[in-house]
């Protein structure tokens, strides 16, 4: 019987993994510049958390997350999003108590359980930043202008759009939902069977549907812009002079919502035309009110997800990575100097370098062979000949040069060469 992975769960292969070091690790750096800290969260929180924060209509909730009861009847869920366990852990840490703004980041995996399809799997991976304790607009800027610059150093941001849009606060998305609503009550027999059931449930998911009929209506649809208060519309203005200001292009997207409820004020998305209907690489926006919801106190908060499954295909899309190699092949003839082999990689290995070596009774031709194929930078050649000789051959992989070392004192010479 041969296994395989479960669906909509994906292996990473090795000459895939240049790509994910290179975002995760210029992501760290950037993070680092700005201020923001490391935090890990458990990958599996109480179901609870998922349906206070999330909502509980959403499609997340009601049709996506991996839910089970543990030994003790508790519901427990692979959590869909971070978000809400960074809150938790925000909370129960009482890390609002060290005062000022608090920002972190979190790289890992989510769970969700969807249809599979390019770009998005069941168990898939995001780079979050969140947030805490600011309420203006410069906090949001802050968070668009790294962002960018993210994507920037990886190479990413001309391929990229800037999607920008304010959903209001909990005292002007009132009037426009209820705008909304009457308007999409007439529209009704237009929409599909899930935007209809959103209609009753979460009438702003509307605007996330691809559907092509939904999409019309929503083309004469009102404009939350037409709604905001005095203060939404001056927090917005102020983040799009603030762009601006930086350069950094933009377009107001009326139809941007974002898919859980606690969102507020600002949302941002990267879009990309490269990977079909699934456009989103990055998003975020405001959730002012979702730390006293979840029983904190009144702390505001901004932040976004970076998805890293489509931003990797977007990588190789446009750069060839190689795998690293070895800083040393060593090709060792005969047993004995396969014994003193062994004993010069380990040496070097103990100084940080990388060093490989066939263990078994192997041909310098079948030896070389490996060293090409793991992409050996070099490749040291002893044999009976060179012990006797007490000189060895160093050949350089990438241009065929071949040098004789030393064997009196070689993990000193190789290192020099190294």
């Amino acid at each position: 019987m041969e296994f395989t992975a479960v669906k909509g769960f994906k292996d990473i292969l090795p000459d895939e993994i240049p790509y994910w070091n290179l975002l995760e690790e210029e992501a760290k750096k950037i993070f680092k510049v700005y201020g923001f800290q490391e935090i890990r969260t458990p990958i599996v929180e109480k179901t609870e958390l998922f349906k206070r924060s999330i909502g509980q209509e959403t499609d997340i909730v009601s049709k996506e997350m991996y839910t089970f009861q543990d030994s003790k009847g508790r519901s427990l869920s692979l959590r869909p999003e971070a978000t809400a366990s960074v809150v938790r852990a925000y909370i129960q840490n009482r890390l609002y108590q060290k005062g000022g703004v608090q920002k972190l980041y979190s790289i890992g995996p989510m769970f969700r359980h969807e249809r599979p399809q390019k770009g998005r799997f069941r168990q898939f991976h995001q780079i979050n930043v969140e947030e805490f304790g600011d309420p203006g607009p410069m906090s949001d800027a802050e968070l668009i202008v790294m962002i960018t610059e993210l994507f920037k150093r990886i190479g990413l941001m001309e391929g990229l759009s800037l999607n920008l849009n304010s959903l209001g606060c909990p005292l002007c998305r009132p009037k426009f939902r209820e705008v909304l609503v009457k308007y999409l009550e007439e529209k009704k027999q237009y929409l599909c069977s899930d935007c209809q059931r959103r209609l009753e449930l979460n009438p702003l998911r509307v605007f996330d549907c691809k559907v092509n009929s939904c999409q019309d209506v929503l083309n004469d649809a009102p404009s939350i812009s037409d709604y905001l208060c005095d203060s939404c519309k001056e927090h917005f203005s102020y983040v799009q002079y603030t762009l601006k200001e930086f350069e950094i292009n933009f377009c107001v997207n009326p139809k941007l919502v974002r898919g859980l409820d606690y969102y507020t004020r600002t949302t941002f998305e990267l879009h990309t035309s490269e990977l079909g209907t699934q456009n989103a690489v990055a998003g975020g926006g405001r959730y002012d009110g979702l730390v006293k919801l979840l029983g904190g106190p009144d702390q505001p908060a901004i932040g976004f997800a970076i998805g890293m499954e489509r931003t990797v295909e977007l990588l190789k899309k446009k750069k060839q990575l190689q795998i690293q190699g070895p800083d040393l092949f060593i090709a060792a003839l005969g047993e004995e100097a396969r014994k003193k082999a062994f004993s010069w990689m380990i040496e070097l290995r103990r100084d940080g370098f990388w060093v490989e070596m066939e263990y078994e009774d192997k041909g310098l031709k079948a030896q070389m062979k490996r060293a090409d194929r793991l992409c050996a930078k070099k490749v040291l050649i002893v044999g009976e000949d060179e012990l006797s000789k007490k000189r060895a051959a160093l050949r350089y992989m990438d241009t065929g040069k071949q040098v004789e070392i030393e064997l009196s004192n070689i993990t000193k010479a190789i290192k020099e060469v190294i």
